[in-house]
This record gives structure tokens, sequence and C-alpha cells, in this order.
């Protein structure tokens, strides 16, 4: 069986840091940035890689459509 390995691009140029997406994230993928765009405002990363599902929960809820989610099957090893 396939498990699904999922990631996430975000748009830092737009980003205005409402932090809906980490609210939102089931896995605690994503964190805030101590550091800021060029418009002064701290965005959203992936803190935690590892543990994206690909959900798309993060996309779903940012205003400003900023959120790219990825997803890949990876194979398991029988």
């Amino acid at each position: 069986m396939a498990k699904i390995k999922g990631a996430i691009t975000v748009d830092i140029e737009h980003c205005k840091g409402c932090d809906l997406c980490v609210i939102s994230c089931p896995t605690d993928v994503l964190a805030m940035s101590k550091e800021a765009n060029p418009k002064g405002y701290n965005y959203s990363y992936m803190l935690n890689p590892d543990a994206c599902t690909g959900c798309a929960a993060c996309a779903c809820v940012c205003p400003d459509a900023c959120i790219t989610v990825y997803r890949v099957k990876i194979e398991q090893a029988a």
C-alpha cells in the first residue's frame, strides 16, 4: 500500500502572517517565521516537513491563496 507524503510551498511575498494555516494544520507542520517578508509580515513555513500528509487544510483556510500543496505517493516495501 502506498503512503502519501505531502509538501507545501508558501508565497512569502504575499503572505500576511495571519497564522490561520498554522492553526488549521492537524499535524503541526507549520510555524510562523521569525523573519519578515518585504512587506514586513512574518510568513509561515514548514517547521516539521516530515509530518506533512498533504491534507490541504492550510491551503483551504489561506485568505490570500499563498499556499500550494503537493502530494506524492511513496511505495512501501513489502
